[in-house]
């Protein structure tokens, strides 16, 4: 049995409830989280010693706050307030367990299935997609990782070409794979409102929802969007039902065709914000 799983965000003690609830088993089923392995729930180091302990069975993207790790690790970022990252951090096999995420994907397909973290850009077609996440897999797994991570943040550029490169393409597909959610037709990108789809500024939309996007027909299955709550379409999975905030933790079977939803509470519970 074939299982996607949303945001997981250190909250570890969920997450065996969950495998728990599906009767998981490493010899016969699999399994790919969506991003946002760890930070703000109270066990990081926990929930990545229980993906990295399901060895083959287990795929694992990476999303905006396993990014932020790496960054704190390599000294490009300060720690936040909220962040729960110190019991990795902190670990005598600290490098081991960064030099296993960094290893991680950034889109993934599985089952027929697309996997990214937050979405795709309207002017992206699968291949495209996985290409452009594959040349930012290669970055991170090699002895550029440390210039990357120094010029991963911002907001610019806020709208694709082809023409980008070095920094500034990087920069611009970790936004997509990561962090978009609403965007114009033409691709410009809106990274500031976190709020759910009702709150799209003019002239622009939930990435899922531009009419002709160039990966219509590829089902695609993300997280990121807690605001956004559960969605459930033929052709869409959101799957970041506020865990750390909570919510629940969501997992979908999707193998031969099925659609099945398995929920657990998750008894961490921040204030939004």
């Amino acid at each position: 049995m074939d299982y996607v799983v949303g945001d997981l965000q250190g909250c570890c003690e969920a997450f065996d409830r969950l495998l728990a609830e599906v009767g998981f088993s490493p010899s016969r089923d699999r399994l790919a989280a969506v991003g946002d392995l760890v930070n703000r729930g109270p066990d990081s180091l926990g929930t990545l010693k229980r993906l990295r302990g399901l060895g083959d069975a287990a795929t694992c993207l990476l999303g905006n706050h396993d990014l932020h790790l790496l960054a704190v690790a390599h000294g490009v970022r300060k720690p936040r307030k909220d962040d729960t990252l110190h019991d990795i951090l902190d670990s005598t096999k600290r490098d081991e367990w960064l030099d296993w995420l960094r290893q991680r994907r950034m889109a993934y397909q599985f089952d027929g299935w697309l996997l990214v973290h937050a979405g795709v850009l309207p002017q992206w077609d699968v291949e495209k997609t996985l290409a452009l996440a594959g040349e930012v897999e290669d970055v991170l797994r090699g002895p550029e990782l440390p210039d990357m991570l120094q010029l991963m943040y911002g907001n610019e550029p806020a709208q694709w070409s082809e023409s980008l490169h070095g920094a500034e393409r990087w920069r611009f597909v970790v936004n997509v794979l990561t962090r978009i959610r609403f965007c114009t037709p033409n691709g410009k990108l809106d990274l500031k409102i976190k709020e759910g789809a009702n709150a799209a500024p003019p002239g622009f939309r939930p990435w899922f929802d531009i009419a002709g996007r160039r990966s219509e027909g590829m089902p695609i299955a993300f997280g990121h969007w807690s605001t956004l709550g559960r969605i459930d379409r033929p052709d869409l999975l959101a799957l970041d039902t506020g865990c750390v905030w909570g919510g629940q933790l969501s997992a979908v079977r999707i193998d031969g065709g099925r659609r099945e939803w398995v929920q657990v509470k998750c008894k961490q519970a921040l204030a939004p914000g």
